[in-house]
This record gives C-alpha cells, structure tokens and sequence, in this order.
C-alpha cells in the first residue's frame, strides 16, 4: 500500500506487518492536515509567492491554476509524513519498501 506525502514531502510503498489486530487492519492514509485550508492560506500568502509554491523544495513542478488551492494544499499546511510512517515501522506495524519522490503535482477543485 501506499502512503501519500504532500507535494513538498516523501511517499512511501509500505507493507503492513504483524497480525494488524490491535489497529483494527489500518494503517495511516498520510500525514494529516496541520492547519485547516482557511488558515493556510492566510498564513502563507504574506509569506510565499504564487510563483514560488508551483516549485517544491525537491524541484518537481506544481501545475494548479487556483491560487487559493495552491495555498490550501502548501506542503506547510500538512503533518510530517516522515514522522508519521517512522511510528508506524517503531509500532511494527509496516516495513517500509520505497520512498517515492513527487515529480509533477498536479492541483484542480472539482466545481
């Protein structure tokens, strides 16, 4: 199975293990929001350009005409997903198979 990092941060291929019981045959499905959509933007938009969040700190592009989506789905606005999947692998719960980098992201609101 996979697990989603944001556009900003790692995915990982994991694989679950043990007997998965004690957490009733789930594992996380990423990182989770840090900030609701509303406060990311306002938190970013003095700080970072539109121009600047269509590149991420790993130089893949970002292609996303909504400028307030952009800002919504800053890779700031999530948890760390590194954090997240290294308590999962120190619970026993998955091994991890591969980190996948993001290339292209790509951003739409479905209207």
């Amino acid at each position: 199975m996979v697990i989603p990092g944001s556009r900003g941060s790692y995915s990982y291929l994991v694989q679950p293990t043990g007997s998965q019981e004690a957490n009733c045959f789930s594992l996380a499905h990423g990182a989770g929001r840090k900030w609701k959509r509303s406060g990311a933007r306002s938190r970013l938009k003095g700080k970072y350009t539109r121009e600047s969040l269509l590149q991420t700190g790993f130089g893949s592009r970002v292609i996303c005409e909504d400028r307030d989506l952009l800002y919504e789905e800053a890779p700031q606005a999530y948890k760390n997903i590194s954090v997240i999947v290294q308590d999962l692998q120190d619970a026993g719960l998955l091994k991890v198979i591969a980190v996948l980098q993001p290339l292209i992201t790509y951003k739409v609101r479905k209207r």
